[in-house]
């Protein structure tokens, strides 16, 4: 697996980056460590976490469950210093019970969230720290954008966790361009470290004209962070909770109404077309497509449930895509 830069950090971390959202929970332990072992002997570096993994996939979940099977990954094979470990805050519920619906899952619309209040991020940073058996975590992120608390007082907390050695990057998810926009600018007049890494959905189909959704890359925050490259962008969903490989599953699933439309129809074309002519499947085309790009760079997660779904995404690795498949993917679409 090659290695890029983390914005201009001079990090490397690997290519993809592995999100660990459902082990623990909806994966067991024994295929979390199975898949972490293989990403790791593949060359992967990049682990992303979160505080509220993930508390939604079953009534008796307090969302560190993810965390403490890291943790616990961790403390078994010494691999600390070979992984470069994202976590974020912000995000987990304070009112997990009467947010979730009968079958266990979350109704997003009754979630409120803890924040981003300097005391929320100072206890959370250190609740990640001890169920992950770390020091340090590498990027700390702002999980959802918290309007309700100054942004000075997030970001000065965030400087303190950075300047005590909790954390050595930060970076914000789920957020729109011009909040994105006032950070920086908060960041760069009181010296307060900026951040390195914007964590959104991001795929190759293109979100639907008139989207309301804050944590989805549109057109303007892609020309943002391409005239930005101290910003990295890091891809959740990349494909789509896997819709590209199954038009039966893409006519009834709700990310599809995120991008339904004449332009996802061009687009799943091309992709079909290029996917026949490289042998791949379309979401390891999509994959490598996502590994293409260098304006902006992107760093996409995969986020396996079973060691079966890591084995068919890793493949995206070898797939080559010549000038004129990457220019009919490209320019597929009205």
């Amino acid at each position: 697996m090659k290695h890029v830069e983390l914005g201009r950090t001079g990090e490397k971390v690997s290519q993809i980056g592995l999100g660990c959202m459902l082990m623990g929970t909806t994966t067991d332990e024994a295929t979390s460590v199975a898949v972490l072992d293989r990403f790791t002997e593949a060359g992967g570096t990049f682990l992303d976490t979160a505080n509220c993994y993930a508390w939604w996939s079953r009534p008796d979940s307090d969302g560190g469950e993810s965390e403490s099977l890291l943790g616990r990954w961790l403390a078994a094979g010494k691999q600390r210093d070979r992984v470069f470990l994202a976590t974020k805050a912000t995000a987990l519920p304070l009112n997990a019970d009467e947010a979730r619906l009968a079958d266990g899952s979350a109704d997003w619309d009754r979630v409120r969230f803890d924040g981003a209040g300097a005391k929320t991020l100072h206890t959370s940073i250190d609740d990640s720290l001890r169920r992950l058996g770390t020091d340090h975590v590498d990027l700390y992120y702002v999980h959802v954008d918290d309007r309700a608390t100054p942004l000075e007082e997030t970001l000065e907390a965030l400087a303190d966790i950075v300047r005590a050695g909790k954390a050595r990057y930060i970076g914000w998810s789920n957020v729109r361009t011009w909040r994105l926009e006032r950070v920086r600018g908060l960041c760069e007049r009181h010296g307060w470290p900026a951040p390195v890494a914007l964590q959104q959905q991001h795929s190759y189909l293109r979100p639907r004209t008139g989207l309301d959704a804050a944590g989805v890359v549109d057109t303007d925050q892609l020309d943002y962070l391409r005239a930005h490259d101290d910003l990295a962008l890091v891809a959740y969903s990349p494909i789509l909770r896997g819709i590209y490989d199954d038009e039966a599953k893409r006519r009834g699933h709700w990310m599809m109404e995120r991008y339904a439309g004449p332009d996802a129809e061009a687009r799943l074309a091309a992709l079909a077309e290029v996917a026949a002519e490289v042998r791949a499947t379309p979401n390891q085309v999509v994959l490598a497509w996502l590994l293409h790009q260098t304006s902006p760079r992107t760093v996409p997660l995969v986020g396996p449930r079973t060691l079966e779904q890591y084995e068919a995404a890793l493949p995206a690795l070898s797939v080559t895509l010549s000038a004129d498949q990457l220019a009919r993917l490209d320019t597929a679409g009205v």
